[in-house]
């Protein structure tokens, strides 16, 4: 029994990440590509309204970009902006008019504009 524990434990790394150099031995090994980068796993997200961490486990946050028009001719500039909106905003009704905020004027609440 333990011996095909420790032959699964030893080729679990090149089977589990066969494209990476992850070592699940050493606890401070990072993850790298190909080239030897250091990547992360995991990059949170903060929310644009209230500035709070977005969680791994936060199902009701959305995240979207919104495109740019000219206001002269109408047309799609190609530049758009990135909101992260909360799970937290959203079960308060308040996604709507902080997406509006954000994007119309570029301010994080309302009572900035006074």
């Amino acid at each position: 029994n333990g011996f095909w524990l420790e032959r699964l434990a030893q080729a679990l790394p090149t089977i589990a990440y066969p494209h990476t150099l992850f070592d699940f031995k050493n606890p401070l090994a990072t993850m790298q590509n190909e080239n030897k980068e250091i990547v992360d796993l995991y990059i949170p997200r903060k929310c644009s309204w209230t500035n709070r961490l977005i969680e791994a486990k936060d199902k009701a946050s959305v995240q979207f970009a919104v495109g740019d028009i000219d206001p002269a001719s109408g047309l799609y500039t190609g530049d758009t902006k990135t909101i992260a909106i909360a799970g937290y905003v959203r079960h308060h009704s308040e996604s709507d008019m902080a997406v509006w905020h954000l994007h119309t004027k570029g301010t994080r609440s309302a009572a900035t504009q006074k």
